[in-house]
């Protein structure tokens, strides 16, 4: 009897693995919003009804796959931490969770989920998740905590943490350009860019302000439809792709459910506008940096200061990559192109750099989408470090990339 109990319960926890590994395969690809438990069922030859049996709603099935993740996240946490110096934290950080991601790039575990779209969980789940991130994020926080370290303000670790938790996120995006026997030869890379950054020894961080106001919109027309798209970026920032709906919009802005679609036909292609707008706005930055005078560390700088400081600007932020996973995926490859289009213009801002000296010999396209991970998580910065200036932002997020994550 108590045989025939256990195998019952082995059954149960076999099929109930097997369900999260073919979900959180579809919650990647699909995010929150294309996620079904029929959907679900059907990857791993089940009824619908015997899905129900393990998970109630789709939102229970999204914020398991989402909890199994964040406990392996935190196990890969604690072992870092484990060790004595900061710098060796780091590096077994990168070592466990690249090793983590190639074992399920080769099939010997299940994938890790994207929690970019937590914030499209319903309550209560969407708490129960949140709480557990911020269990992982308090723990990844204690790898600044060191008496050489001692310098460092509260404000300025929760910011490093943020950067150093989106570069593992981040690589989710570009990992697959590689085959899972070079993630070692990725883990070094990574970890050079962390520790000494890109500034060539006799650099410093003194940035160039650029000309903003070029970036501003050239008439009422495009004011009116920036100010739409404003809205809607700190919305589907805040509230995900389904907190951030029509009606709540249109009251952000006091205007008509018709006034929305009179900008937009359906909300993917709003979402689709946003992302359009972001990229305008850092190719722009990107071409008035490249035209400062001085060196490539100059300009890269002044380049990544700029979009640092828009993001709490009156016009930022920008959209965060987290809303990729609602659209459709010909769209979300469409836009992924495009982010990767401003990576590789860093790259080679970067190269230049390397050339002529004023950036230390790094990868340029590991530290380009590095780059872009940071400024992409400056959106939220504010959030993260109440009470942060815009004119500080650049120093507190961007500059320990540039400059290395434990650097003063």
């Amino acid at each position: 009897m108590v045989q025939g109990a256990v195998q019952a319960t082995d059954r149960f926890e076999r099929k109930r693995e097997a369900i999260l590994d073919a979900a959180t395969e579809l919650l990647n690809t699909r995010g929150v919003k294309g996620l079904t438990l029929g959907v679900a069922a059907a990857a791993v030859d089940l009824s619908t009804t015997s899905v129900t049996y393990y998970f109630k709603r789709k939102d229970d099935l999204a914020a398991a796959c989402m909890m199994r993740g964040i406990d392996d996240m935190l196990e890969v946490v604690k072992t870092a931490l484990a060790e004595p110096a900061p710098s060796a934290r780091l590096h077994a950080l990168l070592n466990l969770y690249l090793d983590r991601m190639r074992r399920a790039a080769v099939g010997e575990a299940p994938p890790l989920p994207l929690l970019s779209d937590l914030r499209a969980l319903s309550m209560p789940q969407r708490s129960e998740v949140a709480a557990a991130y911020m269990k992982l994020f308090r723990r990844l926080r204690q790898i600044f905590e060191a008496p050489e370290l001692a310098w460092l303000s509260r404000g300025r670790r929760t910011a490093r943490t943020q950067m150093l938790l989106e570069q593992l996120f981040w690589v989710s995006a570009w990992l697959p350009k590689y085959d899972p026997e070079d993630y070692g030869r990725i883990r070094e890379r990574m970890y050079d860019i962390l520790i000494g950054g890109l500034a060539a020894p006799d650099r410093v961080w003194k940035p160039l302000p650029l000309p903003m106001v070029q970036l501003a919109p050239k008439d009422r027309h495009e004011m009116s439809r920036q100010t739409f798209l404003m809205a809607a970026t700190r919305l589907i920032n805040a509230r995900g792709y389904r907190g951030a709906s029509v009606d709540k919009i249109s009251a952000e802005l006091n205007v008509t459910k018709g006034s929305f679609y009179h900008h937009n036909e359906a909300k993917d292609d709003l979402v689709v506008a946003c992302f359009d707008r972001t990229f305008d706005v850092m190719t722009r930055v990107q071409r008035l940096a490249m035209g400062l005078p001085g060196d490539q560390w100059t300009r890269l700088t002044s380049a990544a200061a700029a979009l640092a400081e828009y993001q709490l600007s009156e016009n930022g932020p920008l959209l965060r990559s987290s809303a990729l996973a609602a659209l459709p995926e010909p769209i979300r490859a469409e836009m992924v192109r495009h982010s990767h289009r401003v990576s590789d213009r860093f790259a080679s801002m970067i190269s230049d750099g390397i050339a002529e000296g004023s950036l230390r010999a790094v990868d340029p396209f590991l530290a380009a989408q590095m780059l872009n991970a940071t400024l992409n998580a400056s959106a939220e910065l504010d959030v993260w470090v109440p009470g942060v200036s815009q004119k500080a932002a650049p120093a507190v997020f961007t500059r320990p990339l540039l400059m290395g994550v434990f650097s003063r």
